[in-house]
């Protein structure tokens, strides 16, 4: 990489940075049985606030996926943003793939924080994780939020064509980039916008900072979501929820949206942003969390959408 700085480290210092100076602290949490948890927690949990927990998705760290966030929520929220398994410094050394012991995981991680109660808002995988947790912890689930997640997605779904990749073994080598040219081709999926030009020094750093460790583990987590998936077996969350998704995402193609919305039923809502991809929250994050705020902080009660509309486009 003669010629190029890393790029990528000195945004990631920069995150750090940025994190730290927002009354987060970077804290390892040993949940017993081989798993061991990263989070970046409040360095004073304020007892009057509410609980808000953020969960990434594959792509960059989560640092990279929340940081724009960041200083609305925590004037609202003790905001607490963890690595999920196999990502950053969180792993474990259990067999299981599954998004349900992620999920099982992350509870075991706020109860080490004493944390009982949060909104979560999910990013793609980490909507898969957020699902979950609401699914087998209702109590401690307050609101969630869907960011682009195919929850409902099902495994014939591949095969009828649905998305732009043929087999999960291709999906997990776009999704796990190893070459220049497999993460220009994530970006053109992830992207409404992808920029047109990146030169190779840039995204090769991008790729050896963020994209070689865990590869195995991770398209093994690739590998769970697809596997015998059916909406039949998908339980139906019974907290508040939003759907958010960008309007030409390309990952998980906004029936997706549509179908999960139908699923759910009069619990959940739908926002779809127009000019925005699966990468939402860095597309449009401002708008992205225009959204959150109204479904998180001014409403005032579940029922307050109840009423509305089966999906609305936002510019």
């Amino acid at each position: 990489m003669a010629g190029c700085i890393s790029f990528t480290a000195t945004r990631d210092r920069f995150f750090r940075f940025s994190f730290s100076n927002a009354g987060l602290k970077s804290i390892t949490t040993d949940l017993g049985h081989g798993t061991i948890m990263h989070c970046w927690a409040p360095k004073a949990h304020n007892y009057s606030k509410p609980n808000i927990l953020l969960l990434h998705g594959f792509g960059a760290n989560a640092m990279w996926q929340w940081n724009d966030f960041l200083p609305q929520l925590r004037r609202r929220f003790n905001v607490y943003v963890p690595d999920l398994l196999f990502f950053g410094d969180s792993h474990t050394a259990r067999p299981d793939r599954s998004e349900a012991f992620q999920a099982q995981s992350v509870a075991a991680l706020l109860q080490a924080h004493g944390v009982w109660t949060s909104s979560i808002v999910g990013i793609s995988y980490g909507g898969f994780v957020a699902y979950s947790l609401a699914a087998q912890f209702p109590e401690r689930v307050e609101k969630v939020v869907l960011c682009c997640a195919g929850v409902c997605f099902e495994e014939k779904d591949l095969d009828e064509g649905m998305f732009q990749v043929k087999s999960v073994d291709e999906a997990a080598k776009i999704l796990l980039p190893q070459t220049p040219e497999k993460l220009r081709q994530l970006l053109r999926l992830a992207f409404a916008k992808p920029a047109k030009v990146l030169p190779t020094c840039f995204l090769t750093d991008y790729i050896n900072v963020m994209c070689t460790e865990n590869v195995q583990e991770r398209k093994e987590l690739i590998e769970a979501l697809y596997k015998d998936r059916k909406l039949s077996n998908l339980p139906k969350i019974t907290q508040p929820t939003l759907i958010i998704w960008g309007e030409k995402d390309l990952v998980f193609p906004i029936e997706l949206a549509h179908r999960l919305k139908r699923h759910l039923g009069e619990n959940a809502d739908i926002v779809v942003i127009k000019k925005a991809g699966h990468a939402v929250n860095v597309e449009k994050a401002k708008e992205m969390y225009k959204h959150l705020r109204s479904f998180l902080i001014d409403s005032t009660t579940p029922t307050v959408h109840k009423n509305r509309s089966n999906g609305r486009y936002v510019d």
